[in-house]
């Protein structure tokens, strides 16, 4: 509908007409038609046609002025109902959340949860860590299963913790292996030191390991499948210059919430892209510190495992690259595993897998320009393996969405073309979720949560760079044990076998402790409040907001869309709460 309004109809001149179109509940203009030749005319009288011309012109400007605060008010309505709806969940953050300076303080007390990262590893090896006590069970299990002849393999459990219920529990289940056959060993590491890289190399230096050619490594959400054995270690057979055979990852939660689901894109390409390419045409890739199966002899020519850095899988890997030693991945062989549910615990996890490899380029660049591998080679390690990925994404997505697009609006002579707004990331964003094509119905989310984690991947990649505290924290990350079948009640309620006096355990007050701890945990269930995020969100809410009143189309919607994300991420809204 788009009638015509004379607005000045009583006198003999029609004055400019204004044209609109109604859309309820918004309103735009469509036509401005220019004003007429009367409009013009010079008058010598304060009555003459000219004064005429002025009041007229002067009510024009008042109704154009009108109708672009309509525009505004209407476009304001449209998103009227996201922001109400989220008015109910900011106060409920707000009373009860935890800020970023909540997190800092509980730092001490995640860094003592993360020293209990029990290793589990197996002769070929596995690597046990507590992100759920219900997780362990169901891991030994399936490494104490493999298809492989008992007399050539032992699998060593390490554990690192210092909860005595916890390692109560562990040792009583490697008894229950032992005594069904399987040979394995349990071992607890009284000083603690060097976290995982330190568990690993204290394991190494048993005298029995000069017995076994390779090892395997398994987290403890990690269940390999029983073939796993039989479908890796042939490929070592004739290769003597393969160090490492790394399996690909598959997630049993890929699908739990929207954070575990934009977790999968990234992952997928990782495993498609960045390790599948680069082990068949330069045979080298990052070792994924689990499902993977080394030489001794590499591990032992490398340096054996070091203490350095926070990423003591890539150490490894750059290292035994840079001896001559190649790697094969195999896409076709998966080991069952997890992603973090809730926002803390990847956000922590992302800022160590973004923190230790900067620290880690610091340490091997000069060793990369000395090395005697070819100048691509080095040129892949440099760039495409430190520096694109860890470094350069991040600085450009965070500076360029978060700050300077932002900053523009408020300042008229600067301009960003919509190709850089626009095109850009867009193209990122489907060139990274092609390997994961289930996944196409999330590309906007993704690209949206991509551009808000730069804030915490920048400021990793700056306290790595630069060796800032926080560079060297090392915590666990947190499980939700769903790769577990098993309960840890049921595994209480089913006393061992052949059970040592001396160690048995009072199993019905066992029971009864960790249901009250489960009871406990849910009521402590909360949301923290990221203040980082809160902020950049504001900025671009209010940025948002300057671009609608200056019409830069594309703009708003971007600086919207990224300002609710920022928003939603601030109130930790996205993922499971955490504990």
């Amino acid at each position: 509908m788009a009638p015509s309004f004379d607005w000045w109809a009583k006198g003999s001149h029609k004055g400019t007409p204004v044209v609109v179109k109604m859309e309820n509940p918004n309103w735009s203009m469509v036509e401005l038609e220019g004003p007429s030749e009367d409009d013009f005319l010079m008058g010598n009288t304060p009555t003459g046609p000219r004064e005429k011309a002025r009041g007229k012109n002067a009510k024009q400007l008042t109704w154009v002025l009108l109708l672009k605060a309509h525009r505004a008010a209407g476009c304001l309505t449209s998103i009227g109902t996201t922001l109400v709806s989220l008015g109910a969940a900011i106060r409920r953050r707000l009373a009860a959340g935890r800020t970023d300076a909540d997190n800092d303080n509980d730092t001490e007390t995640d860094n003592s949860s993360s020293n209990e990262n029990k290793t589990v590893k197996t002769r070929v090896a596995f690597r046990c860590s507590k992100p759920s006590i219900t997780v362990y069970q169901q891991s030994i299990g399936a490494v104490c299963n493999l298809d492989w002849p008992k007399s050539k393999i032992l699998v060593q459990v390490l554990d690192d913790s210092d909860d005595p219920t916890t390692q109560l529990l562990i040792k009583e289940e490697v008894l229950k292996w032992q005594q069904e056959g399987a040979n394995i060993v349990y071992r607890h590491r009284v000083i603690r030191d060097g976290y995982k890289a330190g568990n690993l190399k204290s394991a190494m230096s048993c005298s029995y390991v000069k017995d076994y050619e390779f090892v395997a490594i398994f987290d403890a959400d990690f269940q390999p499948n029983p073939d796993f054995l039989k479908r890796t270690v042939p490929h070592f057979k004739g290769n003597d210059d393969v160090a490492l055979v790394q399996a690909r990852w598959s997630f049993v939660n890929k699908d739990e919430n929207l954070l575990t689901r934009l977790q999968n894109i990234n992952l997928a390409f990782h495993f498609e892209v960045e390790q599948q390419v680069n082990g068949v045409f330069i045979n080298f890739f990052g070792f994924n510190g689990t499902a993977g199966i080394w030489r001794i002899k590499a591990l032992e020519e490398s340096g054996g495992w070091l203490e350095r850095t926070t990423v003591e899988d890539m150490d490894i890997a750059v290292r035994a690259h840079l001896q001559g030693w190649k790697f094969l991945f195999l896409n076709d062989v998966e080991c069952q595993c997890e992603v973090p549910e809730s926002y803390e615990a990847y956000r922590k996890q992302q800022h160590r897998w973004h923190s230790g490899p900067m620290q880690l380029f610091r340490l091997c660049l000069p060793d990369i320009i000395r090395s005697k591998i070819s100048i691509w080679k080095k040129f892949n390690m440099i760039f495409l393996f430190f520096l694109l990925r860890k470094l350069i994404l991040p600085f450009y997505s965070f500076t360029l969405f978060c700050i300077i697009l932002p900053m523009t609006m408020f300042v008229p002579e600067a301009q960003l073309p919509a190709w850089v707004v626009c095109y850009i990331p867009a193209t990122m964003s489907f060139l990274n979720i092609l390997p994961a094509p289930k996944s196409f119905p999330f590309i906007v989310p993704y690209l949206l949560f991509e551009n808000t984690m730069s804030v915490t991947k920048f400021n990793a990649m700056i306290s790595g760079l630069f060796q800032l505290g926080s560079a060297y924290e090392w915590v666990v990350t947190k499980k939700s044990g769903r790769s577990s079948e098993g309960d840890l009640v049921s595994l209480v309620e089913k006393e061992p076998k052949h059970q040592r006096a001396e160690s048995e355990p009072n199993l019905d007050e066992l029971k009864a402790d960790i249901q009250e701890e489960q009871k406990g945990r849910k009521k402590k269930k909360h949301n923290r409040i990221y203040t980082k995020e809160l902020a950049l969100a504001f900025l671009l809410l209010t940025a948002s907001a300057r671009s609608l009143l200056s019409a830069q189309g594309i703009h708003f919607y971007f600086l919207l869309f990224q300002g609710i994300s920022f928003l939603l991420v601030g109130l930790d809204l996205i993922g499971e709460q955490v504990m």
